[in-house]
């Protein structure tokens, strides 16, 4: 079983947010926010790979775009898109925005997050407030969110003005991809949010614990199974991701739509 979290570290406890603590079972790191629910993970043999395959879903967009410019998170974790992003596409700018400065504590000191540099922006503000910048809009390829609380019931944002918020922050041929975690009518309300403002959303099958990642096109693409799969292999030997199942999972979706 998992060790149990241990005292809360000042370092990672600043008052007006929820505390970051850790524990650590089977070579596995796995992040905290002061309650049993998992917000993250890191095998520390391998701090640079994506551990849970949820994550690792988050990636899917790359069956779509191979040469992003601007990748952005909007919710830190434990600093796997992150991190995975900010090496494995060195020609692409990274930006993560996190309210929790206790999450960026944690990240830099215990997930082996690097410091900001000229392609790295780790910046400590609301998510919402990003979204909503002119400033940003036009500006992202690739828009990944995982946005969730301590109590992690559902996505913190989850109306029609957030999604289309997001959508205003991508470029023509941008691609949000989000993680949706909660009940039944969470998912329904996510879904319908999505499908009010973007042109194309498609969904894979749920994986760890009830976890649904959604792919939101600004423009929809063509879709060819063909290359699809060709991209997945492509992907599988660059970056060690099983991509070959996500495309299984839009061929489900796909199948499921037409029945």
């Amino acid at each position: 079983m998992p060790s149990k979290p241990p005292p809360f570290d000042p370092r990672f406890a600043q008052p007006g947010h929820p505390p970051a603590t850790i524990t650590e079972f089977d070579g596995v790191r796995s992040l905290h926010l002061g309650t049993s629910w998992e917000q993250g993970a890191m095998r520390l043999a391998r701090p640079d790979a994506i551990e849970l395959t949820y994550v690792q879903m988050m990636m899917a967009w790359m069956l779509f775009l191979d040469a992003p410019r601007h990748i952005v998170q909007l919710g830190l974790g434990s600093a796997a898109l992150t991190k995975f992003c900010h090496r494995r596409f060195p020609e692409a700018k990274v930006t993560a925005a996190e309210l929790n400065p206790n999450v960026i504590a944690i990240c830099r000191a215990l997930f082996e997050l690097p410091p900001n540099d000229a392609r790295l922006q780790v910046r400590e503000m609301n998510a919402l407030d990003f979204v909503l910048d002119p400033a940003n809009h036009g500006k992202v390829d690739v828009l990944q969110v995982d946005l969730y609380d301590e109590e992690a019931r559902g996505p913190v944002f989850d109306t029609p003005a957030f999604y289309q918020a997001c959508f205003d922050c991508l470029g023509r041929d941008g691609i949000m991809i989000t993680n949706v975690f909660g009940d039944i009518s969470c998912y329904d309300r996510n879904l319908d949010a999505m499908r009010e403002v973007f042109d194309a959303v498609v969904w894979l099958p749920e994986v760890h614990d009830a976890n649904i990642v959604v792919l939101a096109f600004k423009n929809a693409p063509e879709i060819d199974f063909s290359v699809l799969y060709e991209r997945a292999g492509e992907i599988k030997r660059r970056y060690n991701l099983p991509a070959k199942d996500w495309v299984n999972g839009l061929k489900e979706w796909m199948r499921d739509q037409q029945e």
